[in-house]
Order: structure tokens, then sequence, then C-alpha cells
């Protein structure tokens, strides 16, 4: 009892580093105790519900210890994040285990891999998406270990662990020379090829802009319940310290208090906004910063007439109309020329509740940042166009969603900003996971990333994923960089999530060959 509880506090610590500001290089080896509590259990209904105490205990204990932080925000939260994320980690991890004591050790082993995959990538398309421990966001702050995330994304990263788990789990079991050899070089070999791109990388563009990036410092939890006009102040404050000769200014996530019809953002309603406040941006892009499109958070309104248009939209007091209420990335120039994008990948709970259980579960809202309710939903990534410039305005939460953050790349993005708001959780390892993981969104689409922070962290990621200047938590100020921009698309941005989809199909290919063996089986068919 003793090993297996040691077996388990360490398969616990191993799968955590990664999120908690320290490394995810000992992710390849993660698995192993749990997969010698595996082996060790009997084939039997006890040492099936043995197993099962086991790796249930691992993986609420991972969740916790990465994800504890939500708590700041909502003590329900970390609950329901981990009771959901546990979920599908112990579907993949039982099914394999079931298949291990019935079956080839080939087909188990193929199951492990493409179960936990397939079960990572349906936890990220579900209503209930927090794909916060996806294996392969684990390596945040070890870029240079996984430049090949260009090809083959974070689930290429979880494909590394779970094989590379296997090896060195069968090297220790086989002991002989051969096994080692093939473990060392599962895990060796993606490194010296990521370390080789990384030494030689060579950005793909010549072309470079002027950014600034904004961060007001202002407390997440007065923003929507305090003074507006001192937080306009605030801005227009720091506009005069970014650079003239900036091609774009980045404001945070909803930087701009109140709410806006879309359009031409002049009317306004509850909280009181004066519409002047635009024509007073644009006058300041005019006067100090004539070349810049500024970029901007906002919550927006789109109005629809005597119906509902879209699943989202909800009936406007005392009126048969309707409307849907956006947290929106808006780009503003001096011209006056507005573009608005639409946050598509909303935070499950505060942002998107799933409409058929909104009423039964609203007790469960977890609130990570933004406004609570049901939030429109943007459908793909867009680009801003300035002049013969596109940049992307990715907002928050999109950045955890690789292929989705690719979207504005396919648009024509030729550089990423990524506006957000992360004071929601305070000074802990949520906000600075949260920065990290945009490293890993750079390298999967070559593209430099400007991140505007309400406050946590703002900075700037070259397309190899390095962060040059930064500003921490609680920090007031205006950052400007020059930033290089490219046209090249990856193969990852081409295709995206391929890597997951093949996992989905094999899994199901691998569990009917499973019920076919099974079958034969029972006949006396297979030995």
């Amino acid at each position: 009892m003793t090993r297996k509880l040691i077996a388990v506090l360490l398969s616990v610590a191993l799968f955590s580093l990664g999120w908690l500001g320290l490394t995810g290089l000992l992710l390849p080896v993660a698995f192993v105790p749990l997969l010698w509590l595996s082996a060790e259990a009997e084939a039997s209904r006890r040492g099936w519900w043995q197993t099962f105490g086991w790796a249930l205990l691992i993986f609420v204990g991972w969740n916790l210890a990465t994800i504890w932080w939500i708590w700041n925000a909502t003590p329900v939260g970390p609950v329901a994040a981990t009771l959901f994320s546990t979920f599908w980690n112990m579907l993949a991890f039982m099914t394999f285990h079931t298949v291990s004591k019935r079956a080839p050790k080939a087909l188990a082993y193929t199951i492990f891999v493409a179960a936990w995959i397939a079960a990572e990538y349906g936890y990220m398309q579900s209503d209930f998406s927090w794909p916060w421990l996806t294996l392969g966001n684990g390596f945040s702050h070890d870029v240079w270990a996984v430049q090949w995330y260009e090809w083959t994304g974070v689930f290429g990263g979880s494909l590394w662990v779970l094989v590379a788990n296997l090896a060195i789990f069968e090297a220790l079991r086989m002991r002989s020379v051969r096994a080692v050899v093939r473990a060392a070089a599962v895990v060796v070999v993606p490194m010296i090829l990521s370390l080789c791109i990384w030494l030689n990388y060579e950005p793909q563009g010549e072309r470079t802009v002027t950014v600034s990036i904004v961060q007001p410092n202002v407390d997440c939890y007065d923003k929507f319940h305090g003074d507006d006009q001192a937080q306009i102040e605030n801005i227009f404050a720091l506009l005069e310290e970014a650079s003239p000769e900036a091609d774009y200014i980045l404001l945070p996530e909803t930087a701009m208090p109140g709410y806006y019809w879309e359009g031409l953002l002049s009317a306004y309603v509850y909280p009181p906004m004066p519409a002047e406040v635009w024509q007073r941006m644009l006058d300041t892009l005019s006067t100090n910063h004539p070349q810049a499109m500024l970029v901007t958070g906002a919550n927006t309104r789109r109005y629809y007439q005597g119906g509902a248009p879209t699943r989202t939209a909800r009936r406007m007091p005392y009126s048969n109309d309707f409307q849907d209420i956006y947290n929106s990335s808006v780009g503003i120039d001096p011209s006056g020329n507005i573009q608005i994008h639409h946050k598509g990948k909303l935070v499950i709970g505060v942002e998107s509740t799933p409409t058929w259980i909104f009423d039964l579960m609203r007790f469960l809202v977890i609130d990570l940042g933004g406004v609570v309710g049901q939030l429109g939903e943007g459908k793909e990534g867009t680009a801003f166009r300035h002049r013969d410039l596109a940049i992307g305005p990715a907002i928050c939460y999109e950045g955890v969603y690789g292929d989705y953050f690719g979207s504005h790349v396919r648009a024509g993005a030729q550089l990423m900003a990524l506006l957000s708001n992360d004071g929601w959780w305070g000074d802990t390892p949520g906000y600075k996971q949260l920065f990290s993981l945009s490293r890993l969104r750079a390298i999967e689409h070559r593209r430099a990333i400007a991140r505007s922070a309400n406050t946590g962290r703002s900075g700037f990621i070259s397309a190899r994923g390095d962060v040059s200047g930064t500003m921490e938590w609680n920090e007031r100020g205006v950052l400007t960089e020059e930033v290089l921009l490219s046209d090249h698309q990856t193969l990852y941005t081409r295709a995206g999530d391929y890597v997951a989809r093949i996992a989905l199909y094999v899994t199901l290919l691998s569990l009917l060959y499973y019920v076919a063996y099974r079958i034969k089986r029972r006949n006396y068919l297979v030995e």
C-alpha cells in the first residue's frame, strides 16, 4: 500500500510541474507509476476498481495541484473543472486498463495513446470545454523542445508524451539494452530535432511594424462596477505614452467600459456611456498617432428586429426585439473605419453555458472573467486590415485553442494581438500559465504575438516562442517594440488538429477490433 501511495504522489508531481511554472520535460515519465499500478492489478472486477481508485486519485490530484487558483474567482470553479477534466481522463485510461487485461499488448497500447488524445480532443470540442491540461500544453516553459509544434500542434506533444511513457515503462519492465535504446530514442530524438530547429530558426518575413501595448492595471472586480469615467481617463493618459510612430496600439479585453451597439458604436445603453468617447478616440489617433490602428476590447451589442436569428440572442426588455451581447475586439483607425471580431471561444460557465442546461446548472457558474451569462459566440477568427497590414485580434481564452487561434492566421493575419483580462485569479500561476500558453500558439503558427492584459502579464512573443519585453502583475504602463510580420502558413495552420482527428478514428477502429477479438475468443476461435 505504501509503495502505491508513493506512486500516486510521484505521478501527481510529475504531471503538475509543467503547469506550475517549472518544466514539462518530466511528462514523458508521468504515466509510468500509473502504468505500474495498472499492470500490478489483478485481471478481475476487484482489480479493476482498485486501479480505478488509484487513477482517480492521480487525476484529481493533478487537476487540483494546477487549477486551484480558480478558487480566487469562485470556490465552485476548481471543483467543476476537476469534475469534467477527470471524467475524460478516467474514460481514456480505464478503457486502456480494461483492454490491457483482456487483449494483446499491442492493441492495449494503441488504445492507450489514441483514446487519450481522442478524449483530449473530445473535451476540447464539448460544451464544457476546459482544455487547460492537454498534455502538449505542459511544454509551454520549454519551447526549445517543441519547435515541431508547427507541424503537429499540441496534440503532437500529447502523442510524444504518451509514446515515451510506454517506451520507458517497457524498458523498466524488460531491462534489455534494446528496450532502453528504444525508449531513449523516443524521448531524445524529438528534442534534438526541435533544438536544431530552434538554433537555426530564421523568421520568414522582412517587414516590421511598431506596436505599443497598454496595461491599464484596473482591478477586475471594480472594472464592471466602478467609475467608468476614471477608467476612460486612465486609458487616454496611457495613450499619450504610446509611440507616435506606432502602427498598432493594443488595449486589453473589455478595456472600454460600458456596452456599445455595433455599427457606428455611437448609440449607448445602460450603464450610461457618452458616445463621444469613440469620437475622442478618433481625434486622439488623428492628432497623436496618425498612422496607427487602435485595437481594443469592448462589450458590443447586435440588434435583431422582431426575432432571434441566433441561439444566444436574448429578448430586449419591454419589446419583441432581440439582441446579442458579444465580448468583442474593435479595430478603429484615424479614418473612422471600424472592424469588429466576436470572441469565438467563450469561458465555460461565465460567458457560455449550454442553453439546455443553463437553468439546471446555474449553481455551477465558473467565474473566470468577462460578463456572466450566455454571450453571443463568434464563428471563426478574423484579421483587421489596416493599410496593407493585417492583425489577428484574438481575445483571452481563444489563446488556449491552437486550431481556432490559427483561424485568425488563415484569415490573413500577419501578426497576432491577444487581448486579455487576467486579474480574476490574483497573483497566482493562472495568469502566468495563460501567458505562457501563448508561446505555443506562436510556434504552431509562426506568428509574433503582442499580448495586452488589463493586469497580469503583457508582453511580446516572437514566432520562435521567445519572450522579450513584458509588464508583470500590478504594473501600469505602455510597452513598444518592433514586431516582425509573416505571410507564411505552417502545416498546422493549414491542417489544424489532424493528429487528434486521426487518433479519434484509430480509437474507434481499435475498439471495434477489440470487440471482434472478444467475440472470437468467446467462440474459441482465438488461442
